[in-house]
């Protein structure tokens, strides 16, 4: 990659790279696993859109489009979304901003990138074993009795919660005790804030996945009646252990995308980011009320009319925080020397589109309007308004940004440009439209449909290809950049942040001299930059 002696050429062969403890090769070697599970998320999605093209079956049975709507979610949340970001750039750029040569536990890293693997072939056995058709949230009574393959599936995501605990783990330590000489809380980068208020959900919240699909497991498999209430259980107890979990979830899937897009703003906008110490405490406080929020997802449970209550109150809440952001990313923009390259072009998609989920999760906040809305495809698309608009949106800016660092070469701009449009265009194409289709009253998850909502849907569809057209341009320019993309500039972005001021690739230990002292805060640019 380049002339000198950097972590892809310090040691040649596959050994070097399967038992390297360098968090840098150990964070591309996850973003390459997580692409991997993008992708086959993704097929499972195209096939999923070309099946409801019809109001009628088109190609698959019922059975078969359960377990593909399953594979799809499962795939997404568990082995792409969650991980992502914190995984692969969280690894690669959370030492280098501290001024570190490596994370607190290297070794562990390593033990949590194989846990990783292992959790995703379990998961990926599933499918050969006869696929899960549960839905990706395995809802019992009908997980706990089903024919499909449930236990290699949810004995997965069980492996997966400790990858994802032992990371946190890791950043936790690494943050507290790993930071260069003169290296304050408040002259962090806010990465490296959203990555802290990240691990600490996965520490706490997690352990609680891991408990329930454990019940689960032994519910199906010696008879305990735990969830099942043929057996005595009770179902509705599986639904506050799993979104006990994974309401905080949606924030380990979504605060290190604000991370992200706290660096593109500064650096594109060559600004000192707007209201640094109130961005840093609302990660805190988002990763706080995202652990007492999770009833909302049980309105139409049967749960007292009070609980609800409170629970829409704080729903509400966690509102404030997100607007926080939101306001101050804008307030970054004003006034600042804005250069419109695709990592920015990526920041401005997700201001849109992650402000349209937020609002729209207000909404089914409200208790009257959710009880509307519940289970249709206005829900579906608020998810994906969040998860892909937000957090896929920030990953494309974050390995837009970053990818001249990693792998020290550049990729077509040009190139980059034309596949934002696909994407931008197909991603509102697919969803946008199913927040009116909701509104009438099209439920999800449903194989058949009424034809009174076929033209919603053949948009929809035809919008999922215009997607794929543009990840496919993606891929293409990323592929062609490593083979013969121009040599990358140490500071192609001109960013006052430290990981630009190491070669690009960096070195094993990525500074070449001591450890750097570090007397400025993370976005100080000097004057007359702009």
């Amino acid at each position: 990659m380049s002339s000198g002696i950097n972590y892809i050429n310090a040691t040649k062969g596959i050994k070097s790279w399967i038992f390297t403890v360098d968090h840098k090769r150990i964070g591309i070697m996850y973003l390459a696993f997580v692409l991997l599970a993008f992708f086959l998320g993704g097929v499972f999605a195209l096939l999923l859109r070309l099946e409801l093209l019809t109001p009628s079956a088109l190609y698959l049975t019922a059975k078969q489009y359960n377990q593909a709507f399953t594979l799809h979610g499962a795939i997404m949340v568990f082995l792409f979304i969650v991980p992502s970001i914190p995984a692969s750039l969280g690894n690669f750029f959370l030492p280098i901003q501290l001024g570190a040569i490596d994370v607190a536990f290297p070794k562990l890293n390593l033990a949590s990138l194989w846990i990783y693997v292992i959790g995703a072939v379990f998961c990926f056995y599933s499918i050969i074993g006869g696929s899960v058709d549960t839905g990706w949230t395995f809802y019992t009574p009908y997980s706990s009795s089903t024919d499909t393959s449930v236990i290699p599936m949810i004995m997965g995501v069980f492996i997966l919660g400790f990858s994802s605990i032992l990371t946190g783990i890791n950043f936790i330590v690494t943050v507290h005790k790993m930071r260069a000489p003169g290296l304050s809380w408040f002259k962090m980068p806010l990465f490296i804030w959203t990555l802290y208020s990240t691990a600490i959900i996965q520490v706490l919240a997690t352990p609680v996945l891991a408990i329930t699909v454990l019940l689960l497991m032994l519910e199906r498999t010696i008879g305990i009646g735990i969830f099942d209430p043929a057996l005595g259980g009770d179902p509705v107890l599986f639904q506050h252990f799993f979104w006990f979990y994974s309401h905080p979830a949606v924030y380990i899937m979504i605060l290190p995308a604000m991370g992200v897009i706290s660096e593109v703003v500064a650096t594109f906008c060559k600004k000192k980011l707007f209201g640094y110490e109130l961005m840093a405490y609302s990660s805190l406080a988002i990763a706080f009320i995202s652990f007492l929020v999770w009833g909302h997802h049980l309105y139409v449970s049967g749960q007292s009319p009070y609980a609800t209550m409170l629970f829409s109150l704080l729903t509400f809440l966690v509102g404030i925080p997100s607007g926080i952001k939101v306001f101050n990313w804008i307030a970054t923009m004003y006034t600042g020397s804005i250069d419109l390259k695709s990592p920015f072009l990526y920041f401005l998609s997700f201001i849109f589109l992650f402000t349209i989920g937020g609002f729209t999760g207000v909404v089914l906040g409200s208790l009257s309007l959710d009880i509307h809305l519940h289970d249709t495809y206005f829900v579906v698309a608020h998810f994906h308004y969040v998860m892909m608009g937000g957090t896929v949106m920030a990953f494309l800016a974050g390995l837009h940004y970053w990818w001249p660092k990693m792998f020290g070469k550049m990729y077509s701009e040009v190139a980059a440009r034309i596949a934002f449009i696909f994407v931008f265009v197909g991603f509102n194409m697919v969803f946008f439209i199913q927040f009116i289709m909701g509104s009438k009253g099209m439920p999800r998850r449903y194989y058949n449909y009424l034809p009174e909502f076929q033209p919603y849907h053949v948009v929809s569809t035809i919008g999922s290809w215009v997607l794929a057209v543009g990840f496919f341009i993606i891929l293409g320019y990323f592929i062609h950049s490593l083979m013969k993309g121009k040599q990358a500039p140490s500071n192609p972005w001109g960013s006052s942040a430290l990981e630009w001021k190491v070669a690009s690739p960096p070195t094993t230990f990525n500074f070449d001299e001591n450890l750097p002292y570090i007397d400025h805060g993370p976005y100080d640019y000097p004057e007359g930059n702009s």
